[in-house]
Order: C-alpha cells, then structure tokens, then sequence
C-alpha cells in the first residue's frame, strides 16, 4: 500500500469514528449513558492535555486546581458580571493558564517530583482560597444554580438550547475534537519536537540554543488553558461547584488515565481515559474500592504494559509469534 493510499484509509478510519460520535445519541437514548460519555470525553481533554506538560518532562499535578479556577472564574463572570457563557468559556481557560504562567516560571527549573509537588501545594493552595473567601466564592457551600450555556443562535438557520444531555454531549464532542485537533497540531509542530527534545535531552537542549524554560512554561500554561476551559464546562453541565469538587484524587486519576493508556503514542490518554470512565460503571458495587482498582490497573501496567494499553495489540502479536513460532 502506497504512502497516499495510507492517509486516504488513515482519513477514512478518523471520519468514520467522527461521524459515529456523532451518532450516538442517536442510537443510545438513556441519559445516564450519555453523562458517562460526556464525563469520559472530558476526562480525554484533561489526559491530552496533561500529556502535553509530560512532554517537557514535567509532572503536574495541578489540573484539577486549574479546573477550580476554570469553574470558578466561569459560574462568577457569567453569574456576578452578567457575561455570556460563550465568552467565559475561553476567559476561564486564560484565567488558568495565567495562573499557570505566574507559577510557571519561578518554579519551572525545578524538575521531577519537586515540580509535581510543587503543583499538589498550587492545587490546594487554590482550594484553600476558594473555601475561605466567602464573599466571592460562597465558601465551602460553593456556588450553585449555575445558569446552563446561553442559547446558540445562528439568524436563520438554528437556535440551540440545552435542556438535555443530549445538547451537552454535541457540545463537549466538538469541544473535544477541537481541543484534539490543536495538540495534535502542536506535536506534529517544531514545538513539539522542542517539547520533546527537552523531556529526553535538556542540557543538550539548552547547549544548542533552546529556552527550555520558555518552551516548558509555554506547555504548562497550554494544559493547564485546557483544564480550565473543562472546569468551565463542568460548571455550566452539572450547575453546581465546591472548592472540594476536583481533589486530590481527581488529579492522580488523570495521570492514571495518561500513564495506563500510554503516554508515548498520542491516542495513549483517549485509550486510558475512554475505558477507565467507562470500568467503573461494570464494578458498581466495589466504588468505593476504586482508588485501590486504579492503583492496580497502574501497577498491572507499569509492568506488563510499559508502553500503556495502546501498545496492547503489538504486546498480543509479539507473545502470538513467539507461541506460534515454538510449536
């Protein structure tokens, strides 16, 4: 197969998937399976995004503190302000990623697990302020009757409400393939190849003339953009936030996410994020296990799946020709 009949099935294959997205709330009508479907497609923004701050060879572990700030800063302008909720979607990712660069840069020499805990302190350093500054953020009680996405009006062709899950589903799915489409875009960039050049090799890195602080600010400040503009969606879908509603918990299930899928091939945190929202839903009765089934799920990885769950099929075909091959 030639290398142009390999991007014409390679394009045939994604539109198909993208057109099978779009028809499932077609084919699926209990509501309940569409909020898994929507938390899902959220939970891949967040792993994607995460992923990207992974390439600099930085942990963090701030993004469900930026999704606060997200929701936040969303529910206040769209709530206080009076702000359409189309123009505090993006004001609250900026809001994120402002924070991020604020943080960034002092802290951005600091590598490993330093970073990482630097960014578990940033997390709930920003639900400390959410819970104590009660005159602006309700406190502990939060923030509530969070008004849904104004109406979407196209003069003479369509008005779209959202009175069911249904209309948030389209939402986030456009939300997610976009958000997909643009890290995509940046891997495939001379930013990604820098991003990753810095994760493997950074003194080389900055040995030919790279600004590794610059280029690792500038993925924290992107992920982190992405967490917020989801903690904004949050808000508006389900109408009610706390400071505690993204924890501690939340954030290492999104790296679970990110490493369980596999974080070197870009489809890794899809994989991760799609199954492991979904898993839970077949072990009801061992919920509140769940923090113990994801750190099995990544012990079971980390060392039978190194390379995460898309690397599964090379994994079978390997251990199938060597069976094949001994008989």
């Amino acid at each position: 197969m030639s290398l142009s009949d390999k991007k014409k099935s390679k394009g045939l294959r994604y539109g198909g998937a993208i057109l099978f997205l779009f028809s499932i709330p077609l084919i699926v009508r209990g509501q309940y399976t569409l909020h898994i479907l929507i938390m899902a497609a959220m939970n891949i923004i967040l792993a994607s995004s995460l992923r990207l701050v992974a390439s600099s060879g930085q942990l963090s572990m701030a993004h469900g503190g930026m999704m606060t700030i997200g929701a936040y800063t969303s529910a206040l302008l769209v709530m206080k302000l009076g702000i359409s909720s189309w123009a505090a979607l993006p004001l609250a990712g900026l809001a994120a990623a402002a924070l991020a660069l604020l943080v960034g840069f002092p802290f951005v020499r600091i590598k490993g697990i330093y970073f990482a805990m630097v960014t578990v302190f940033l997390a709930e350093m920003i639900t400390l302020t959410a819970e104590h500054w009660r005159s602006l953020t309700g406190g502990s009680s939060g923030v509530v009757n969070i008004p849904p996405p104004d109406p979407l009006v196209i003069p003479g062709l369509i008005s779209i409400d959202f009175p069911t899950k249904t209309e948030f589903y389209y939402f986030i799915l456009v939300l997610m393939l976009v958000t997909l489409l643009f890290l995509y875009a940046i891997e495939r960039s001379r930013i990604g190849l820098t991003l990753i050049s810095i994760q493997q090799t950074e003194l080389l890195s900055e040995s030919v003339g790279v600004n590794t602080s610059r280029f690792k600010v500038l993925a924290f400040c992107i992920g982190c953009f992405f967490a917020g503009i989801v903690g904004s969606f949050y808000s508006q879908y389900i109408n009610v936030i706390t400071p505690r509603s993204f924890e501690f918990f939340f954030a290492i299930y999104i790296i679970v996410y990110m490493i369980v899928g596999g974080i070197k091939k870009f489809s890794g945190p899809i994989y991760g994020a799609f199954i492991l929202t979904i898993f839970p839903e077949f072990i009801r009765a061992l919920k509140e296990f769940q923090p113990f089934i994801f750190a099995g799920l990544l012990m079971l990885a980390i060392f039978f799946l190194p390379d995460g769950l898309v690397d599964l099929r090379r994994q079978w075909d390997k251990f199938y020709e060597k069976r094949f091959n001994r008989a």
